[in-house]
């Protein structure tokens, strides 16, 4: 392969593993970014091991690279880790690693951020990239951060703030969501008029390649969102078309479902379930980029090939490691 250098951070985490497929499929070259030595995945050029969180000699990682593809950091704004955690590995490791880029004169830097460093898990409007930026969480807070050093260092850099990602191979909320369409029961979601915003981690890989191949200087942020915006009924109903089941859904009203939720202390999945989140990636359509899909069509063909635990297939193409430690 003689294609553009790619070091990527986060390879073996479920949107890292898509990206490495997706960029070894486009013709990219590869090196990912470890921090054991013995999880190296396949079909990679080359991988170098150390701590992001404590990148003081990058210069063996990016020799060479042309672009940066950061995707590593502490998800999600449910696991209740501590700010500082958030702002140590979603912050200052973005920064470090920014910095060390810069100074081996990476072309670009493409960060993975998050919609939820422009807005909480709700928003009474629909989100571009020209609506202010206001997180309400420790995750969103240290994402905006990140993307804010970023435009400091002053590197080439496209932030791309995926919406809600579905795909082979996802845990949390739509693992979770699949597994209740799953049940052959009703679900009493038929009442939901919140809208949300979906992408599929396939369209988010895309993304990825169309901010690494436009010609800069970017030095912005991208919602990456498909164009249509479903309710959780919606969303289930998918689903189990995928299974090839009828929706099976109550009409129970908002309100009474919103009141279950948060006397089982779980007033951000209500928050998420009730409430709308419709983002427009207007930035990126700009470029030529557009989803390979609509959410409804994409989620009955995961149902269908058998739901979030499947992982993304590897190339086999072999791979060569060096070893690189921080001291």
């Amino acid at each position: 392969m003689t294609g553009p250098l790619i070091a990527l951070t986060g390879s073996t985490g479920f949107i890292g593993r898509h990206l490495l497929a997706t960029l070894t499929a486009r013709g990219y070259r590869v090196r990912v970014l470890l921090r054991r030595p013995d999880a190296l995945p396949p079909g990679t050029s080359g991988a170098v091991v150390g701590d992001l969180a404590r990148p003081q000699n990058m210069a063996a990682a990016l020799a060479g690279v042309d672009a940066v593809v950061h995707s590593a950091g502490l998800a999600h704004a449910m696991s209740g880790a501590p700010e500082d955690d958030y702002r140590t590995f979603n912050t200052e490791a973005t920064r470090g690693l920014a910095r060390a880029a810069a100074r081996a004169r990476v072309r670009r830097f493409v960060f993975l951020s998050s919609i939820r460093a422009q807005s909480g898990p709700s928003a009474g409007a629909v989100l571009t990239e020209d609506v202010p930026a206001a997180p309400t969480d420790a995750y969103g807070r240290s994402k905006l951060a990140a993307e804010e050093a970023l435009a400091e260092i002053g590197i080439d850099y496209a932030a791309l703030r995926p919406v809600l990602v579905y795909g082979a191979g996802q845990k949390g909320n739509m693992a979770a969501l699949l597994r209740l369409a799953a049940r052959p029961v009703p679900l009493p979601f038929g009442g939901l008029r919140g809208r949300r915003s979906l992408v599929s981690v396939e369209a988010l890989g895309e993304a990825v390649d169309a901010v690494l191949r436009a010609p800069g200087p970017l030095r912005r942020p991208f919602i990456v969102s498909e164009a249509d915006a479903l309710t959780v009924a919606e969303m289930i109903a998918a689903l189990r078309a995928g299974l090839g089941r009828r929706p099976g859904l109550l009409p129970v009203p908002a309100g009474l479902v919103a009141a279950a939720l948060r006397l089982a202390g779980r007033a951000e999945l209500q928050a998420r379930l009730a409430g709308s989140l419709v983002a427009r990636a207007d930035a990126l359509a700009g470029l030529g980029w557009s989803a390979p899909w609509a959410s409804r069509e994409g989620l009955e063909a995961l149902a269908r090939a058998g739901g979030p635990g499947r992982a993304p297939a590897q190339s086999s193409t072999s791979s060569s490691s060096s070893s690189w430690r921080i001291p």
